[in-house]
């Protein structure tokens, strides 16, 4: 049937010896329960690397559930937009961080670093806190990185070591530090620290911050830092500046009783009486503990946080690590009494568990498991949970609004980059989730006036375009309910038909700040003027981009910018002239967005001269460099040949892409993960199919990259766990349509999708006549 690529998951860049002596991710057996066969090949450092922030994935290898609130992480680095909290690369620890950041070009939102030391002298500075990570007798780092459970053995700089151990539900950390040193120890909370507006690391804010000694065991407290704040839309802005991120961190009952101090701006008071309340920027406190007298001392404490109040902060702890009980049980079953550090590891591993454990992998030899199990996880951080017991905290109208039982709220919306794939592998995979992330969007509309585009807590106007009406005509199209279907019709329709504010004036570049609303820009230009209907490339920013996205999204015609002369989209001024071939593009050029027409393909093969012709400019495009996988506009165009009549050269591409694009090591993702496309694309492809055109409901077929993939599509809501029946979806590496194509219907419900491969070009998706102009041989013809 297809020509098989031999080799798939052979080919291994320099570095993977490295990566497997500086950090293990794999957690010691007491941490590796409940077993999961995929979980154990997930590696988190996957994306991590890269010497810019554009060299990797930018992705951030935290411990948290799926989907988690507050995703905690060790820190070797400050972090702001473009750069993340730990970088694998770097040999010091800061501290820990609960972090909201959700990818690197984005901001953080509010977190709280707990770091520590021994001694009476209590370093703030960031740099300056930094301990040495222990190494191995092989150089090994004694170091593990997993989604359920992190550690590290650090050198003191006394004489001494810490050990650190990490866990993290949705909205609480779980914390152990070990410290081996007869000096005393000290956990130190940064709570408002200085802060990076922008890319640069010289434009430094202070937000505010306050912090409180709640009882001899419970510090609480808030920061305001948004660093995206800057570019919240000025009809929201007001609204947003009232938010704030609270956490409350409670040492546990057996803990030695510790003194507290406050440090703001270099000042320090010790010892600070309780309940005070110390407010303002660069502001820290901290916990110091007796001297041990014994070979170590043990500190153990959780981390609520909340977007609510202290207060639910504290609710938090107490829903989702409460105390622990002083049951007497054998250290082999600690993981099954609440309230333990290992009860906490379990519980976010079976979070994990329970989702990896319903996909059956079965593969060829030296193929790549890591690549695939990681993008699993990685296409389950994003979005965001930000409800917290039927409550959420909306930034947009700084109010907190009730949900029923069972209602959810999200941020962390990447949905330019994630409308292609992301959403559709999420609605397959994860479809009881999909209600929630509707409502949520729906939410965000009523409570701001408009859908979400890039939601960082509040809209950021980053990217083009309203691509959240894509996810929502796709959950209608695949029978997802569960939200107003009357008042997501009114959301989109204002995002198709309305024009934001000042739309004749405003360029709308790239973070421009003091905007309101990007939404669709150019509307009201000449946009909507017949006879034309293109963005005008002297009135915005990113024109041509807009406009190829304006109509995917509306489903109109995209060819207003298609230039017969040169067989390329290119952007058009508002008189009509072509505005250059290099103008107007977002994250990408003509030759990418010439064939970002993902809702028209039959209109665009005959645009391009039929299909010998459009096969042949396909090639033209990979030939000649031009397919940069590491950005989002490219990942739909290999499978544009099966649509064509060449299904073999979609087998080979894709893998090629693959090969080329992903690995197992940290710098094994060619471009920033995007809050998960980057690894959907590969989940797809590495099941032999891909969603094109993700609201026609259809799949066009590739390749398989293993032997055969097996997928429970049960999904039940938390409160059924095991009450669903399964739906299983086996794809074996014929398909009994007619043409490259299956449809959502034919596996949303289960099925069996068998490939039957071949050295030899095979007559099914390839036409005779359109690879005899080739010089393409057909098997039997």
């Amino acid at each position: 049937m297809w020509r098989r690529k031999r080799g798939m998951g052979r080919r291994r860049r320099s570095g993977g010896l490295v990566v497997l002596l500086a950090t293990s991710t794999n957690p010691p057996p007491a941490f590796a329960i409940p077993p999961s066969a995929g979980l154990d090949l997930v590696n988190l450092l996957i994306g991590n690397g890269g010497d810019t922030p554009n060299g990797s994935g930018g992705t951030i290898p935290s411990t948290s559930p799926p989907f988690g609130m507050t995703r905690w992480v060790a820190q070797t680095q400050s972090h702001y937009v473009s750069a993340t909290p730990f970088n694998w690369t770097l040999n010091k620890v800061m501290g820990l961080v609960g972090t909201r950041q959700p990818a690197i070009w984005m901001g953080e939102s509010a977190p709280i670093s707990v770091s520590t030391g021994v001694g009476n002298d209590v370093v703030v500075d960031f740099d300056k806190r930094g301990l040495e990570v222990l190494r191995g007798a092989e150089g090994q780092k004694n170091e593990v990185v997993s989604s359920s459970y992190y550690a590290v053995e650090l050198d003191d700089g006394q004489g001494g070591s810490i050990e650190i151990e990490q866990s993290a539900t949705s909205r609480v950390a779980h914390l152990r530090f070990t410290f081996k040193t007869d000096l005393s120890p000290h956990i130190l909370f940064e709570v408002a620290r200085p802060s990076i507006l922008t890319s640069t690391p010289t434009n430094i804010s202070y937000p505010l911050g306050s912090v409180s000694i709640q009882g001899p065991l419970e510090v609480c407290g808030w920061s305001d830092e948004r660093q995206d704040r800057i570019i919240a839309p000025v009809s929201i802005a007001p609204f947003a500046e009232n938010f704030k991120g609270f956490f409350c961190a409670r040492f546990d009952s057996n803990t030695p009783k510790p003194s507290y101090g406050v440090i703001q701006n270099g000042t320090t008071s010790f010892p600070i009486q309780q309940s005070k309340v110390t407010e303002g920027p660069l502001l820290s406190a901290y916990a110091m503990f007796p001297r041990s007298t014994s070979e170590k001392t043990v500190i153990t404490l959780r981390v609520g946080t909340s977007f609510i109040s202290e207060d639910q902060a504290r609710k938090n702890i107490d829903a989702e690590i409460p105390d622990a009980s002083s049951v007497s049980v054998p250290a082999t079953d600690l993981h099954l009494v609440p309230g333990t550090f290992e009860n906490t590891a379990y519980r976010v591993r079976k979070s994990w568990t329970d989702v990896l454990n319903r996909i059956d992998l079965q593969v060829y030899a030296d193929s790549h498991q890591q690549t695939f199990w990681t993008a699993v996880v990685h296409t389950l951080q994003f979005p965001s949970e930000q409800h917290e017991q039927n409550l959420y905290y909306s930034a947009y109208d700084n109010s907190v609004h009730q949900l029923g039982e069972g209602g959810e709220s999200y941020t962390g919306y990447s949905i330019w980059d994630t409308f292609r794939a992301e959403w559709a592998w999420q609605i397959l995979f994860m479809p009881d989730r999909i209600p929630g992330m509707v409502q949520s969007m729906l939410a965000d509309y009523k409570e701001g006036g408009w859908l979400p585009m890039w939601k960082n807590i509040v809209e950021t106007n980053i990217m083009v375009a309203t691509h959240a009406d894509s996810l929502i005509a796709e959950a209608v199209l695949k029978n997802i309910t569960g939200f107003d279907p009357e008042l997501a019709w009114e959301a989109v329709w204002k995002d198709a038909t309305v024009p934001p504010k000042d739309d004749l004036t405003v360029i709308y570049s790239d973070r421009e700040e003091n905007v309101d609303y990007e939404v669709r820009a150019g509307l009201s230009s000449v946009y909507d003027v017949p006879g034309k209907g293109w963005v005008a490339d002297d009135v915005h920013s990113e024109s041509a981009s807009r406009t190829l996205d304006y109509a995917c999204s509306s489903m109109t015609s995209p060819f207003t910018l298609f230039n017969d002369a040169t067989g390329f989209m290119e952007a058009r001024n508002a008189d009509g002239s072509w505005a250059g071939e290099d103008n107007g593009w977002t994250e990408g050029d003509k030759w990418a967005y010439s064939f970002d027409v993902v809702h028209d393909i039959p209109g665009l093969i005959e645009r391009r001269g039929g299909n010998v012709k459009f096969i042949q400019s396909l090639d033209d495009h990979f030939n000649g460099g031009h397919n940069d996988h590491s950005n989002e506009p490219s990942h739909h165009i290999p499978y544009l040949y099966s649509l064509a009549g060449a299904a073999f050269k979609t087998q080979e591409k894709v893998r090629d892409i693959a090969i080329a694009n992903y690995n197992n090591t940290p710098t094994g993702l060619s471009g920033n993960e995007d809050c998960g496309q980057m690894s959907a694309w590969y989940i797809f492809s590495a099941m032999g199919f891909y969603p094109v055109n993700p609201v026609s409901g259809e799949y066009v077929v590739g390749s398989p990259f293993f032997e055969q993939i097996t997928i429970d599509l049960a999904s039940p809501a938390p409160s059924q766990k095991g009450s669903s029946a399964s739906k299983k979806l086996t794809i074996s590496a014929i398909v009994t349509v007619d043409q490259p194509i299956i449809k959502h219907e034919q596996i949303a419900n289960g099925a069996n999708i068998v490939f039957e491969m071949s050295d030899e070009i095979q007559a099914w998706g390839n036409d005779q006549a359109f690879c005899k102009p080739l010089s393409v041989q057909v098997a039997g013809r």
